[in-house]
């Protein structure tokens, strides 16, 4: 059994554009449902969703007969949790609230095996093909894409650094945190807080690092494309079902 190759890692690698569905919604269904929509990549939320780790491993099972790249955004960039989503054959991670360039450095050594970091090692795994895997255990790291979320001011002030770490594959701006962050709540549309984020994909495009983002309307989605965002999520599965059910109970009111 070969290990999975992890497209959206090669995909950003070679600047290819991505597209995304952001999937909150903690239901094996709605996951089933947009990861065969079409889109290049679906991210199951633990850090502002009721997922938990059973929950995620169903949801991975549900979006494994689809052509798309399956990423988690954790809870916390924590080191048992992320053990734990590695081992369930989760090739990539989102972290939250990455503020520095040393909790760049320690996520990294979070994914890696010793030497290079300190993954617990377990060779019986979902992700090792329950010990089916040829050489796993060597070749796991290769796979591992590794995106960290920038979305305070102290993250802004450290955001070369932070894209200049090694093993750090992209750098995802969380526009509605950031956009709090500066004084603007709720105000992610505010000038200035559009600029902030402007500034930040082209700062992260100028590190030669992928830049990301959730766009919740097309025009945002493509105005962040044109400033460099390479892979951004264009839709959240519990904006479409609330917007679209609004539509069609309007139609017989």
């Amino acid at each position: 059994m070969d290990m999975p190759v992890n497209q959206l890692k090669h995909n950003l690698q070679a600047g290819k554009v991505q597209t995304g569905c952001w999937v909150s919604l903690a239901s094996h269904a709605s996951t089933e449902i947009c990861a065969g929509a079409g889109f290049d990549w679906i991210l199951i939320d633990m850090e502002h969703a009721p997922n938990e780790l059973h929950m995620v491993h169903h949801q991975l099972h549900a979006a494994a007969a689809y052509p798309v790249s399956t990423l988690v955004r954790l809870p916390w960039n924590d080191t048992v949790v992320i053990k734990r989503l590695l081992d369930l054959g989760v090739q990539t991670l989102l972290l939250p609230y990455v503020q520095s360039k040393e909790e760049a450095e320690n996520a990294v050594r979070y994914t890696r095996y010793p030497q290079q970091g300190v993954r617990g090692v377990a060779g019986a795994t979902r992700a090792a093909g329950y010990g089916r895997t040829k050489d796993y255990l060597k070749r796991a790291d290769a796979e591992i894409c590794l995106l960290v979320q920038v979305e305070t001011r102290e993250g802004l002030d450290n955001l070369e650094a932070i894209a200049a770490v090694d093993g750090i594959d992209g750098v995802f701006i969380g526009p509605a945190d950031l956009s709090a962050a500066l004084g603007y709540t709720g105000q992610i549309q505010h000038p200035e807080a559009q600029k902030a984020i402007e500034d930040a994909v082209k700062r992260i495009v100028k590190c030669r690092k992928p830049a990301g983002i959730l766009a919740t309307d097309e025009a945002s989605a493509r105005r962040y494309m044109s400033w460099g965002t390479t892979f951004t999520a264009v839709g959240l599965d519990a904006m479409i079902l609330a917007r679209e059910s609004e539509k069609l109970a309007k139609l017989y009111k």
